[in-house]
């Protein structure tokens, strides 16, 4: 029913891994190979191709979902349905940033002190000259085919890139003035393919699976046991995501089992606090998928 083109690149290790957790697992002959299956029945056809690309052939109606950048989506103006953010990208959970950034020991602080006829460099070259042209600025933009911030000052006066941290345009040398966008991945479709309603109804599910996979990311279930003397002290220290599940313990002259969900992070602290409390018999699990 659907056909699906993932992002190749910076972006495909992180999208088969969340495609796996999804149990969307992607099979390939090899890793370089171009097609792939998964082993559905809302699914069709997987291909994996460049991000840059994904939005127009969505938009043109030869793919039915994809998963890219709101960065590609913006710099090819392409018409597609986005069914959602699945926000991760290829070393976090943090989003992307489109900026301008010039030299360090460039006396200019914002884009608007940069003259007419700046020389720009960017893979970005559709969204950079609308962002400049929104600040009435006439810039002399050139499309770089990377190493883009390697570019300032010789070749041109600044450089419109991407960052996930800026470290790397801190360690070249270069300090952001402003930034023109905040990407995320997104699971976007083809509108006509949306408007067909059993393929919106896969659609709908596959997001479901993603981003169920998504939220369970660096969370646990935290199960215990605790007596009627200890429960008040252990329930004010146990955290959820609404509220924790209580019950009686069976065949038992009292205490309580309880379940809560709760970060990763914090669960080399959280254990010992709630043992202190009263609580026993603690068991953390493993969470695969969280669907709201």
């Amino acid at each position: 029913m659907l056909r699906i083109v993932l992002p190749k690149g910076s972006l495909e290790r992180a999208t088969l891994e969340l495609f796996d957790a999804a149990d969307l697992s992607v099979s390939r002959t090899s890793d370089v190979d171009y097609r792939g299956s998964i082993d559905d029945p809302r699914v069709d056809e997987v291909r994996i191709l460049r991000p840059q690309e994904i939005p127009l052939y969505v938009a043109e109606g030869m793919f039915d979902l994809g998963v890219t950048g709101r960065d590609w989506i913006e710099e090819t103006a392409a018409e597609v349905v986005s069914l959602g953010e699945l926000r991760y990208s290829k070393a976090s959970a943090l989003p992307v940033r489109i900026v301008v950034a010039v030299g360090t020991d460039s006396p200019v602080e914002r884009v608007e002190d940069l003259p007419q006829g700046v020389r720009v460099a960017t893979e970005y070259p559709g969204l950079t000259r609308r962002f400049f042209e929104k600040k009435g600025i006439d810039a002399d933009i050139r499309l770089s085919y990377g190493a883009t911030e390697a570019k300032v000052p010789e070749i041109v006066d600044c450089i419109v890139d991407l960052t996930e941290t800026g470290r790397a345009l801190k360690a070249a040398g270069l300090k952001i003035i402003d930034t023109i966008l905040t990407s995320h991945t997104e699971l976007i479709a083809n509108p006509i393919a949306c408007d067909d309603p059993a393929k919106r109804h896969a659609m709908g599910q596959v997001h479901t699976l993603l981003a169920g996979a998504l939220e369970a990311r660096g969370r646990v279930l935290l199960k215990l046991n605790v007596s009627d003397e200890a429960f008040e002290r252990v329930i004010a220290i146990v955290p959820s995501m609404k509220s924790p599940t209580i019950s009686k313990l069976f065949g038992s002259d009292g205490g309580y089992a309880v379940e809560t969900v709760v970060p990763k992070e914090t669960i080399n602290v959280l254990i010992p606090m709630l043992k202190d409390a009263g609580a026993t018999d603690l068991i953390e699990l493993p969470i695969s998928k969280i669907v709201h």
